[in-house]
This record gives structure tokens, sequence and C-alpha cells, in this order.
């Protein structure tokens, strides 16, 4: 599967900074946020962009090893919060709401069959991955078919208007598989060993985290250390995990900001990365979370996040708290009274 996608042609670069150096501010005084509006001006290509439709996506899929003990919750708990989000109650609906954010949830792979509704995108390739402590999660079949899929709904809010896309997800079991994959992806040798990058998750105990560690270690046993990011995603990945991988890869296609949230969002960005480098330059990294290995996969892409609130939730809550951040650095460019419009004398 190949993805059509090339860095932002830096050219403009000049004219943002400048633009962004002639704003009524001492040079550099936004810290952050002039970064930021470069980064965003050359995704867009213009002096003045915008931020139309932003839309948070959460992708959610079951695992079959979380039914021998990789969480501290049952997997019922996947379906039972997708329609915690359908309803409104959760974290993410709560800032989507505050933010003016459109929010989506897509079945990817929930072994439960949901009732339609609005704000739900029938997406499922399968009831849930295989449990890899047995055999590989999923097929290649599944997972190119789960990769496709993720692109077309990319495109299909590009097309729609969309211009910003955050990435969540809902799974039990899933940070492990992001472990699994951080592990083969990064490699031992760049500071991800599987105990490294082998966090709490959803809370487990010291006991259930030495337990995980080892179910994670006997999953290695058995499907070996594939680097290539296609075997390891089809050997370790959930059905979300390939879905956002592939969403992120036609969002870059589409020119769209992309919000990367947390530790498992990471883990589907480097499978995106290692399909197409160039998906980096669309990346706004929005928080550093509390896992230990998201740590490690920020530091293999070179990213530099914009928080850093101790999160651990999941769900795209991450990218949506940065919404205002982006939003205030488009803002800024746009707004600001420059040196000349506003009749103040520069540094002398």
């Amino acid at each position: 599967m190949n993805f059509d996608i090339a860095a932002p042609d830096s050219a403009l670069a000049p004219a943002l900074q400048h633009k962004i150096d002639q704003k009524t501010k001492p040079p550099g005084a936004l810290g952050r946020l002039e970064a930021l509006a470069l980064q965003i001006g050359l995704i867009q290509q213009t002096l003045t962009p915008a931020l139309r439709q932003p839309h948070l996506a959460v992708f959610a899929a079951d695992h079959g090893a979380a039914r021998a003990g990789v969480s501290a919750f049952p997997q019922d708990v996947t379906w039972q919060m997708v329609e915690n989000f359908l309803a409104g109650g959760a974290a993410i609906n709560v800032f989507s709401r505050q933010l003016g954010l459109n929010l989506s949830v897509v079945d990817a792979g929930v072994n439960h069959a949901f009732a339609p509704r609005p704000a739900l995108i029938d997406a499922k390739i399968a009831a849930g991955t295989a449990n890899y402590l047995e055999r590989p999660a999923m097929s290649a079949e599944q997972r190119d078919a789960a990769l496709a899929r993720g692109r077309r709904l990319a495109h299909a809010l590009a097309d729609n208007g969309c211009n910003c896309i955050g990435f969540g997800e809902m799974g039990i079991g899933n940070t492990a598989a992001a472990s699994l994959l951080t592990h083969c992806l990064i490699g031992a040798e760049r500071d991800a060993d599987l105990d490294t990058v082998t966090g709490r998750g959803t809370g487990l105990d010291d006991a259930g985290l030495a337990r995980k560690r080892a179910l994670l270690r006997q999953a290695l046993a058995r499907g070996g250390y594939p680097t290539d990011a296609l075997e390891a995603l089809a050997e370790y990945g959930g059905l979300e995990i390939a879905m956002m991988a592939g969403a992120m890869l036609g969002a870059a296609e589409k020119r769209m900001v992309l919000l990367i949230d947390g530790f498992i969002v990471t883990s589907a960005l480097l499978v995106a990365h290692a399909l197409a480098p160039a998906i980096l330059p669309y990346c706004v990294f929005a928080h550093r979370s509390q896992e230990p290995g998201h740590r490690v996969q920020l530091a293999f892409l070179g990213a530099e996040p914009l928080m850093e609130l101790d999160l651990r939730l999941g769900e795209g809550t991450g990218a949506a708290l940065a919404y205002p951040l982006v939003q205030a650095a488009v803002n800024f460019l746009n707004e600001m009274a420059s040196f000349e419009s506003a009749g103040v004398s520069e540094k002398g």
C-alpha cells in the first residue's frame, strides 16, 4: 500500500517567519506558539492559515490478549465505554463540547453489535483481534483492510471541509499492544526494551504490571521481534491502531493538521511514520503521557509535545486539550497587529 505524502514546501518559511517577527512583541516572545504558527502555515502553504471543521476521531476495538490478563479491566469495558462516548458522558465528550470539536467514534473492531447512532462510524473489520499469545493478532488482509478504511475515513473528512483532525482510542488491552509495537519498531538498543515501554495502563498494581510484562515476553517468544512495521502491526497490533495509522496517513495526504494524543495513538504513528516518514511535519504532538513508553516514542520521533499534564486517560483527551493552543497560534498570526500597522516603534 503506497501513500502519496510529501513534506510541506519550505519556500514559504522566510515569509512566515518575517510575519511572525513583525508582530508587536519581542522576537520569540510567544515561545513555542511561534513555531506552531510557522508549522501550520507551512502545512497549509499560506500566510493566513485557518482551522476548518476540526474533528476528533476516537477509534475503538477489542484485543484478544485482554482475556489473558494484560489489563486491569475486563474486555466488556471497551463496548461499555463506546456506549458512554455515544451518550456524551466521557471526558472526551466534555472537552469536545467545550471546545467546539466535532466528535466521531469509529468502531474498528469492537466485540459488540452497536445500534446505529449519528456519531458512530461502523468500520468494523472483525470482532476484535486474536490473542497474540497464541497466534498473530490479525491477518495481513485484516491489517490492510483497517489501514485502507482509515485512509478513506480521513479523505472523507477532508473532502467535507475538515483540515484538522485529532486522534483518540479506546480498547481494553491496547497499552499492551502499543508496548509491543514500540519495542519492535524502536528497538531495545534505543532504550525501548520491553520493561521500559510497558507501563500500568488502566491502573495495574505492581503484581499486575509484573504479570503484564511476563505475558508480553511470552508473546515475543511466540511471535518474534519483527522490525518491519506491517509485520509488527499484524503480529501484535490492534484494529483501532491499524485504522488510526491509515487515517493518519490519509490525513497527511490531504495536508491536514494531525493532533497526536498519547502512548497508544503514538504507537499508530510509529507505524505510519515507518511507512511514510514525510508524515511528521503534519503532526502536532499534544502532550507527554504518564505512560513511560510515550517518552521513548517522542524521543525517537524527535518530537516535543505542547503540554505535560500527567494525563493517561486516552480517548484523545490530550489532543482535545491541546486544540486551544493550535487555535492561539493561528489567531495571533492572523489577528495580532504588526509594528507597522499599530504604529509601534521596533527595537532600535
